[in-house]
């Protein structure tokens, strides 16, 4: 009867177990067509600056998280479908966002920076713009700030940035507007060395941050586990690996 006893116990703490771990499995959201903090390597698999602070903050969690893609135009709609978990995809934290997500706090900070051909003559001021033809990911910072500070200057939007690039190096824009840090990848990249920024960096304030559904209780967690990969150099073997500088 004792033995019985055990095994039944036993059996049901391993049932506990496995509710818990069930129960411990997210899924990250990643738009997975941004280079170098997210895209898909040859063998279909997401990868990236962002997939690869996403694991570590999995890890020190203690969950097991899985990956799901998005198109970017419906990434924040995807995530309040509770088709993910969480949202890290290099989101700049904005007001208007905010009414719609939460955010966490920034695990890096980024700049918008514009990029033209090196033989081309290419002055950022509204005068000089006028004319010209600017390529920017749609509903992105970079998007935003064209419609918002050069009102009369044409602006080209794409649902993604690899088409933006297309369309630079096919002639059809003159320059672009993207975060600093994507253009300086494509910039080392063969269909990016011809190009160059152009001017000073257009705004310097734009945190990005992991998105959750509002009021989800899983956004302090993960702000816990983000200052732990901070202070245990965990970010910053992340960071090295795509970055000579630090961006967080």
């Amino acid at each position: 009867m004792q033995n019985y006893k055990k095994i039944f116990l036993a059996a049901a703490a391993t049932l506990a177990f496995s509710a818990g771990a069930a129960a411990e499995t997210l899924k990250m959201g990643i738009e997975a067509a941004y280079p170098p903090f997210n895209n898909k390597d040859a063998s279909g698999n997401v990868v990236g600056f962002d997939k690869e602070i996403g694991d570590a903050l999995c890890a020190k969690m203690k969950v097991d998280c899985t990956v799901v893609t998005s198109d970017w135009d419906g990434i924040i709609p995807a995530l309040n479908a509770k088709k993910f978990d969480f949202l890290i995809s290099s989101m700049s934290i904005t007001d208007e966002r905010k009414q719609a997500v939460d955010f966490t706090d920034p695990y890096y900070s980024n700049k918008l920076q514009f990029i033209a051909p090196k033989d081309k003559e290419f002055k950022t001021d509204k005068t000089s713009l006028q004319g010209k033809v600017i390529g920017a990911q749609r509903a992105t910072l970079a998007g935003t700030w064209m419609e918002d500070n050069m009102p009369d200057v044409e602006v080209k939007l794409y649902d993604t940035q690899e088409n933006a690039y297309l369309d630079l190096t096919s002639g059809r824009l003159d320059g672009i507007l993207a975060d600093k840090y994507v253009n300086y990848e494509w910039l080392k990249s063969d269909a990016g060395r011809s190009y160059e920024f152009k001017g000073d960096p257009v705004e310097e304030s734009d945190k990005i941050g992991i998105a959750v559904r509002k009021g989800d209780t899983l956004r302090a967690k993960l702000n816990l586990a983000l200052k732990e990969i901070v202070e245990d150099g965990t970010y910053k073997k992340i960071n090295d690996k795509y970055f000579p500088f630090s961006i967080y």
